[in-house]
């Protein structure tokens, strides 16, 4: 018989914000740029405020369940249950940020966001620490990864990496692994160099000091 895992329910599970999710989806069909139908128009591609919201959702404890784990058998006090109700609507908040577009590259926005899934990591972890594969399966240091086995048009894998998970991604469009290699795949592995085309290389130190590379959030 396996030994159980404890797993809370997750936010996503609970409830959402919607209203401001759908709002900041239907708004990027109006972007063009910096987004990444601007690479290709991927026939199916998916929101990526949308995208966002829900991968965080999935990886974020709803705090009534995980203090239901916490304390096995008991019931919460009205008092604690306006606690819970608290915590949700500040992860709601967060929520309504990061869906924005203007905060899709956001440092402070997008770093509380990955604060957030961290914490409810270590909290899945310190439920389990008793579990016999504990050092392999729920190592607080070692964030859960993600693969998108129908990446498409690579949305999910670019969200996720955007939330500081590992992103691993596959198709058998090869179209559609060529977009995900051009977004996901190889920009990490030039964030922060300097462009090596000769009109950048003619330009003084004073004018390349102006710059700052930053091509990706991993």
């Amino acid at each position: 018989m396996r030994p159980t895992i404890k797993a809370p329910r997750k936010l996503i599970e609970v409830a959402l914000p919607l209203d401001a999710i759908n709002a900041e989806a239907a708004r990027e069909k109006s972007i063009r740029h910096g987004h990444p139908s601007t690479l290709h128009l991927w026939w199916a591609r998916r929101p990526l405020a949308a995208a966002r919201a829900v991968i965080f959702a999935q990886l974020v404890n709803d705090p009534e369940s995980l203090w239901e784990h916490q304390n096995p058998g008991e019931t919460p006090s009205t008092q604690q249950r306006g606690g819970f109700t608290q915590r949700r609507n500040k992860l709601f908040a967060l929520i309504r940020e990061l869906v924005k577009w203007e905060n899709t590259t956001s440092d402070e926005v997008l770093d509380r966001a990955r604060a957030e899934i961290r914490r409810s990591w270590r909290e899945v972890c310190e439920l389990n620490q008793d579990h016999p594969e504990a050092a392999t399966l729920f190592d607080p240091e070692k964030m859960p990864g993600l693969h998108d086995p129908f990446a498409g048009g690579g949305t999910i894998p670019l969200e996720a990496q955007r939330l500081g998970l590992e992103a691993h991604a596959s198709d058998l469009n090869p179209v559609a692994v060529l977009i995900n290699k051009a977004m996901i795949e190889i920009p990490p592995r030039f964030a922060g160099r300097e462009p090596i085309n000769p009109e950048w290389q003619r330009k003084s130190p004073q004018e390349k000091a102006l710059r700052t590379w930053v091509v990706m959030h991993a």
